[in-house]
């Protein structure tokens, strides 16, 4: 595939980049930025299927049967926060911002869209082009997976925008390239009395205490110190009067890793710790974990054609950064083979942060870099 974006395709789709970047919107709130896909895509000519979304949208370009499937997928919620930039177009819509390069993955999918329907007649498949809701609210990908809009698919792939990286770089591994996120929630009974008296209470806080110690022998006595994971306590409560010992306290956090086995270990030794620091202290422990999505796996052998296919586009291959921040992407891995990459959109603050910002002129290379993937895939494909 040649095609490639002209200066005013690119004014074009920079124009759109600012528009989403100026208006974000939450998870599961994505009504206006739903609407503004659905309407370009329609000018366009793509067909948008028919589900059941209220937020996000599927939509098809090539081959309706019998043919191979590949998918293309980008997010497109924002983040609860207050935009401190000096951009022209920053956010209107106060306390909420597209911190963490939403805009710009949305963006370049609608510019590679755009692409793909320009050469849909040599297309060697269809590709399906998925505008997912809700990833920073983990959800949105088992919302769009249980519509079964992706059960045909033998491949997917996606982006995200890197602020260590670039403009024209690209990080791209195979296995794991980011981690699974889970929470947990462990509240420590004890037995209230005054402080002055604490050999008539149970301390719910001294048990937190031994815990948030405890916890972090983990990492240090039970897991490989060469393997990247995290167990952080990240919130102690306990809602009482300070010269009182209360009668519970309740711990937050979170538990990041690349690897499965480490990441089922880890919530083993978190519940054991928990449940016998609490007996032996006299009290008692109640644990409630959240399990979130697992570490992205990236396919061997789709890494490798994404690698070439950007060196094919001109992009600069790297190493993808080691991070362990969570992304909902993982969960389709685990039903279909793929590759997440990250993408250079130029040095910046961090992901989140309120002064995080890409650069636009990394889209139209996002975008002639998806539109690639796609249309390479499905000549793959059809090879097999």
């Amino acid at each position: 595939m040649e095609n490639k974006l002209s200066k005013e395709k690119i004014a074009w789709l920079v124009e759109e980049f600012k528009w989403f970047h100026a208006h974000p919107e939450i998870s599961y709130e994505e009504v206006n930025t739903t609407a503004r896909l659905r309407e370009n895509l329609t000018k366009l000519g793509i067909k948008i299927l028919d589900l059941p979304l209220k937020t996000g949208l599927v939509a098809q370009i090539g081959a309706e049967d019998n043919a191979p499937v590949a998918v293309l997928r980008a997010d497109i919620d924002a983040l609860p926060v207050t935009e401190q930039t000096d951009l022209s177009y920053k956010s209107v819509n106060k306390g909420k911002m597209h911190a963490c390069g939403h805009d710009f993955h949305m963006s370049a999918l609608l510019g590679a869209a755009m692409l793909l329907k320009e050469d849909e007649e040599r297309l060697k498949g269809a590709l399906k082009i998925v505008f997912q809701l809700s990833e920073e609210n983990p959800g949105g990908a088992l919302k769009i997976i249980d519509t079964g809009a992706l059960d045909d698919a033998q491949v997917i792939f996606g982006i995200h925008s890197s602020p260590v990286l670039d403009v024209g770089e690209t990080g791209i591994s195979a296995g794991a390239v980011t981690a699974s996120v889970d929470k947990f929630v462990i509240t420590f009974f004890g037995r209230g009395t005054h402080a002055a008296h604490p050999e008539e209470g149970v301390d719910p806080v001294f048990m937190a205490a031994q815990f948030v110690n405890a916890a972090q022998t983990i990492r240090t006595q039970n897991i490989s110190p060469f393997a990247p994971n995290i167990v952080g306590v990240t919130k102690i409560n306990t809602d009482n009067l300070w010269n009182v010992v209360p009668e519970k306290a309740v711990l937050e956090g979170t538990v990041r890793s690349l690897s499965v086995a480490d990441r089922k270990l880890i919530k083993e030794r978190i519940v054991s710790l928990a449940q016998n620091i609490g007996a032996a202290f006299g009290g008692a422990s109640e644990i409630v974990w959240g399990d979130g999505a697992p570490p992205t796996d990236n396919d061997v052998t789709w890494t490798e054609f994404a690698a070439r296919t950007a060196q094919k586009k001109g992009l600069c291959v790297v190493p993808a950064p080691h991070t362990l921040i969570g992304e909902d992407f993982a969960y389709y891995q685990e039903k279909i083979p793929g590759v997440f990459a990250l993408f250079g959109t130029g040095k910046s603050s961090a992901l989140h942060s309120s002064t995080f910002c890409v650069k636009p002129e990394a889209l139209p290379l996002a975008a002639e870099y998806l539109a690639e993937l796609g249309a390479g895939a499905l000549k793959i494909l059809n090879q097999s």
